[in-house]
């Protein structure tokens, strides 16, 4: 692990320093955009204010699906655009147009959602990018930003190949939605859907009952999405939300992408790949600066999904940014936190990447190493050249009376799978779905007492490890799948136990593959093709590796790190099989923890 200078330090004084020379229009221009096929987008302008007669600026562009903007009671004082807001309340001042559309099916826009992240919608980007670069406030450079769906549209529109578009951050979003999101390692998040659907039931079908179980949207003064300027009576809003009540509904949609990359029945063209980033990635200039940013609390894999695109588009100018974050940066998830809201600027550092790959200023970012991370615990930031930091690995070993050694030993050990494990609501699931999560995993203790547990040695100094762990499972079943949910747990000197972090996988999606080249990764690769799965050979032994994922945290001196591995999460996902659940014994001399200590290893 290289340490420089703090990142936090780095951002908070450019931002200090960088001069704010314009103002905020009290409201945007809002237009409608015939796409190619008649369908009628509406986009917002924000455009600086004060600015020389005639000036131009580079153009950042938010393609949502959370409405461009409310239409909000009179007199209002709620925020008009709580999904945008602080993008365009920020860059303009800083010289920035900020364009934001609502995607075709969506808000005031035309148009029906035929399903996720349509591959319509990065077409429709594209030719937004012409429009923009048409007018007389573009410079005719762009940059597109924005958080999880917003940062897979960036994604996309730099996927298109358009020229004018050189510099994108794609914050807290997916590379591959099965993996990453949906299907974390190829189980279904039943959870995330349900909440998800009612979100979208909410908005897509402007049915605003729903809107108060979601923080960013219970405003009671929200009416509905907000009409475009030329829409005075709101006839043509009408109109649009009436194309909506066809959308998609998510519950449905993802269970017809159980099979990653495998098309829908009545669609064989369409399938996870076609709503995920990856499977463009080509198409992305090699000169287009990119900065991709997650935090160890970010759904399901959105941290994987930064890894993966920073290590698959390597060729380009590229920085990956690791945080102590939940799903948005909304609070800081360390549990030695000093206070809930980050306190580092994520904007501070969008804008320190913008301006150094769209207005060519000198930030120093050139020149510092491409990846920062913060270690939870040591509460402090590190830099290195890649990830992860370092490529060594601690091997640990799970022992016959409980015990994680150093040492490996002979002897197998039984454990049933129960159904009623569970992870609670506090969860890295809960927030990706919009739910007001505050205080990550504050009842995990005891939550392991229901699983098959090893506990290592006290420690006999702080050890930090920065990466993914990886259990290597040796093991026999007695029923033809399962899923296998495995955690690593510190229990401190005093008893209290904290989550750390945790890895899935449904046993049927056991084989692994060599990962393909837009899908660059460094821990196992799955293609969970309809073909890859098989069902367990019944008390045939298996070994199975289990990634588990990203985080970088400060183990103290005096603690013990706990692997646990249980057979379901029922607050979260599908149980698999429908019915008994397996019985797994579990090969002592075989079976194996790597985990990425960077510093000194663990004690026996």
């Amino acid at each position: 692990m290289t340490k420089q200078a703090d990142l936090n330090s780095r951002v908070s004084t450019y931002e200090a320093e960088r001069v704010v020379p314009y103002s905020l229009p009290s409201k945007p221009q809002s237009s409608y955009l015939t796409m190619r096929d008649g369908c009628r987008i509406a986009v917002d302008v924000w455009c600086p204010q004060d600015g020389d007669d005639g000036e131009t600026f580079p153009t950042l562009l938010l393609f949502t699906p959370y409405f461009r903007r409310f239409k909000l009671v009179v007199g209002s004082d709620a925020v008009a655009n709580p999904n945008t807001a602080k993008f365009s309340d920020y860059f303009v001042q800083r010289g920035y147009t900020v364009v934001v559309v609502d995607v075709r099916g969506t808000g005031a826009s035309f148009g029906t959602r035929d399903g996720f992240r349509s591959p319509s919608e990065r077409l429709d980007s594209a030719q937004i990018a012409d429009w923009v670069i048409s007018q007389p406030w573009s410079n005719g450079e762009l940059g597109a930003t924005g958080i999880s769906y917003l940062g897979a549209a960036s994604d996309f529109l730099a996927s298109t190949g358009h020229p004018a578009v050189k510099a994108i951050a794609p914050l807290f979003s997916v590379w591959d939605t099965y993996a990453d999101n949906y299907f974390p390692g190829g189980m279904q998040c039943t959870s995330l859907t349900l909440l998800y659907d009612n979100l979208m039931k909410a908005l897509d079908l402007d049915q605003r009952a729903y809107l108060k179980d979601y923080k960013y949207y219970a405003h009671p003064d929200y009416q509905g999405p907000q009409p475009v300027d030329e829409d005075a009576d709101g006839c043509m809003l009408a109109a649009a939300v009436a194309e909506h009540q066809a959308n998609f509904r998510q519950t449905d949609f993802m269970a017809d992408l159980a099979y990653r990359e495998e098309g829908l029945p009545y669609d064989p063209g369409y399938s996870s790949a076609s709503i995920s980033p990856y499977s463009y990635a080509s198409g992305i200039r090699e000169d287009v600066a990119i900065l991709s940013l997650s935090g160890w609390m970010d759904g399901a894999g959105y941290a994987n999904g930064a890894i993966a695109r920073f290590l698959t588009l390597d060729k380009n100018p590229h920085h990956l940014v690791l945080g102590p974050w939940d799903h948005g940066a909304r609070i800081d998830v360390s549990p030695w936190r000093k206070r809930k809201d980050p306190g580092f600027s994520v904007l501070g550092c969008v804008l320190r990447f913008f301006d150094t790959y769209l207005m060519g200023r000198d930030t120093g970012m050139k020149d510092e190493q491409p990846v920062s991370y913060f270690a939870m615990h040591e509460e402090a930031w590190a830099d290195a050249e890649t990830w992860p930091p370092q490529p060594s690995q601690t091997q640990l070993y799970p022992g016959v009376a409980g015990e994680l050694a150093q040492m490996a030993c002979e002897g197998t050990i039984d454990y049933q799978c129960v159904p009623h494990t569970r992870t609670g609501f506090e969860t890295r699931y809960e927030r990706i779905a919009g739910m007001d999560s505050q205080n990550y995993y504050y009842d995990w203790q005891g939550r392991t007492d229901d699983m098959l547990s090893w506990d290592s040695a006290v420690l006999s100094e702080d050890t930090t490890i920065a990466g993914h762990a990886l259990l290597d499972l040796h093991a026999t079943f007695d029923a033809p799948d399962t899923g296998l949910f495995v955690y690593l747990t510190e229990v401190e000197a005093n008893g209290t136990e904290r989550y750390v972090t945790e890895g899935v996988l449904r046993a049927i999606f056991r084989t692994e593959a060599e990962p393909p080249a837009n899908i660059r990764i460094n821990w196992p690769y799955r293609t969970f093709h309809r073909e890859s799965a098989e069902p367990l050979p019944l008390g045939e032994r298996q070994a199975i590796r289990i990634p588990l994922l990203p985080t970088a945290w400060t183990l103290s001196k005096g603690s013990r790190l706990r692997l646990s591995i249980a057979g379901t999460d029922a607050d979260h996902f599908k149980k698999v099989p429908h019915g008994r659940m397996a019985r797994i014994s579990v090969d002592l001399a075989r079976t194996r923890l790597d985990l990425p200590v960077v510093r000194d290893e663990v004690a026996a």
